[in-house]
């Protein structure tokens, strides 16, 4: 078997601050959405993608992707959405076997009402620490990181 290859102090250093940002930055955003708006950090990210269409509507799957969500964590999350009246599935009139997620009336509201403390979270957690050189460092830092093959 093949010796690992052990990380260098100064690899060692930086991923264990990464480690940091993946666990404080997600916190404190799921603690301002939850405290200001009643929603979970998932729940504002299906909001918003849905805000963002310009039908307001979506496939389960295709949203489910684009919130880097399993199909069973997001439909726990959108029954969550439906209960407050935020969100309604309904089927794909083309394929029946097609679950659509619909922004309503309500939920877009309650996107419009918690975007603004939301961004000045994001705002104050990371780009008021950031010089412009620095953001667009973190820009191609991430997309780096994301970027695979597989496309995924």
């Amino acid at each position: 078997m093949d010796e690992p290859r052990w990380l260098t102090e100064e690899q060692q250093h930086a991923w264990r601050r990464l480690i940091e940002v993946l666990v404080r930055v997600p916190a404190a955003l799921e603690a301002q959405l939850q405290r200001d708006a009643g929603l979970t950090h998932m729940g504002y990210l299906v909001l918003m993608t849905l805000s963002e269409r310009p039908d307001r509507r979506l496939s389960m799957s295709r949203l489910a992707k684009r919130a880097c969500a399993s199909l069973s964590r997001l439909s726990h999350v959108v029954a969550r959405l439906e209960e407050k009246g935020w969100v309604r599935r309904e089927r794909d009139p083309e394929d029946g076997r097609v679950q659509i997620a619909v922004l309503t009336d309500a939920g877009w509201d309650k996107v419009v009402a918690t975007a603004p403390g939301h961004v000045e979270a994001v705002q104050q957690l990371i780009f008021d620490r950031l010089s412009p050189a620095q953001m667009r460092q973190l820009t191609r830092v991430a997309e780096a990181l994301l970027d695979s093959p597989d496309g995924n």
